[in-house]
């Protein structure tokens, strides 16, 4: 699908910020680039009954880069997730509507309504929240 793309969750360091770049494979963390691809991601969520966790990202972010190893992690730990980064940089306007006001913002939506959110590139506090989201989850 045009604009979903897969991070394989591996950074390539080097030393002008504009050209640091995400290797691409496949893994659970879909990258979402437009408007077309967040639509049809969020509905499949919804469809699937899975919680989406989106994570509203820039490349040249280093919070956004230092947290993307965990998030991937995360990805791995809970398969039945569905894990978006959202590009804010490519989907400015999108982003704004969602109120992003700093880089790494999580959002955490069942069926099309936010049930959580999470700001920051805490190493500790993501893996708690994700946890407490899959909790909720479970008393769907």
């Amino acid at each position: 699908m045009m604009g979903t793309k897969f991070f394989k969750c591996r950074y390539v360091d080097v030393k002008d910020h504009l050209a640091r770049s995400v290797e691409l494979g496949g893994r659970n963390v879909h990258h979402i680039t437009n408007i077309q691809s967040w639509e049809a991601k969020l509905t499949e969520a919804t469809r699937d009954g899975k919680i989406l966790v989106a994570n509203f990202s820039a490349p040249w972010s280093g919070s956004c880069r230092s947290i993307a190893p965990i998030y991937c992690d995360l990805a791995d730990k809970y398969p039945s997730f569905m894990f978006l980064t959202v590009d804010v940089d490519a989907l400015a306007e999108f982003s704004t509507s969602w109120d992003i006001n700093a880089t790494p913002t999580f959002f955490f939506l069942k069926d099309g309504r936010q049930v959580d959110k999470f700001v920051g590139a805490d190493k500790v506090e993501l893996p708690k929240k994700m946890a407490a989201v899959a909790n909720l989850a479970s008393r769907f």
